[in-house]
């Protein structure tokens, strides 16, 4: 959304507005990352509870640099973090969490697009919030962010269900007792031997 804004020129109808509508965008890709973090297949429960107390924090930050300081300055909270780096201290954790998706989703699936998101989101973020990347480089970055996010969320929709939820056998193995592992495993060393013969 905020490429979009810098793509189009002041003064375009278009491009004023996306600008006008930024926090809307915002606040509706939040939610959205919000529910996919409540619906999604993590099987180790902390990670999961983890990004979601990022959203939450993110989500609350967003809400409190809009209040507290975009909004008395008749801002929106998009222009505001881009003209105050110092915002994503509040505003980060939301994109940490999206961090955090990608990366499970590059691991569990292999896909290339998710692992690349994986440095490229916190790669801009820190460039901005440091102040050490350059508008041209950060412009470019938030490209290929706006590119590989697209191609992901194309590649989820295609995704089959039964492939998104993965196999949860591991983890109801390592949750049994040791005594009832020791007997599975050995009844499938029985079960391996009588199948050679």
């Amino acid at each position: 959304m905020a490429a979009a804004a810098a793509a189009t020129a002041t003064g375009n109808a278009a491009g004023d507005a996306v600008r006008q509508s930024l926090d809307l965008f915002y606040a509706t890709g939040a939610a959205g990352l919000g529910l996919s973090l409540v619906l999604i297949h993590i099987y180790v429960t902390p990670i999961k509870r983890f990004l979601q107390a990022l959203w939450v924090v993110g989500a609350l930050g967003s809400v409190g640099t809009y209040v507290a300081a975009a909004q008395p300055l008749d801002e929106s909270l998009v222009r505001y973090v881009l003209d105050h780096p110092a915002a994503l201290w509040f505003v980060g954790p939301t994109f940490a969490a999206l961090t955090g998706l990608v990366f499970k989703e590059g691991l569990c699936y292999g896909k290339l697009e998710a692992g690349i998101l994986t440095f490229v989101i916190p790669g801009l973020l820190l460039g901005h919030l440091s102040g050490l990347m350059d508008d041209g480089t950060k412009a470019g970055l938030l490209g290929v962010w706006m590119v590989l996010f697209t191609v992901f969320a194309a590649r989820k929709f295609q995704q089959p269900i039964k492939d998104d939820i993965g196999d949860k056998s591991v983890f109801m193995f390592n949750a049994l007792p040791e005594e009832e592992k020791k007997a599975l495993l050995q009844k499938l060393q029985m079960q391996t031997e009588t199948d050679d013969i």
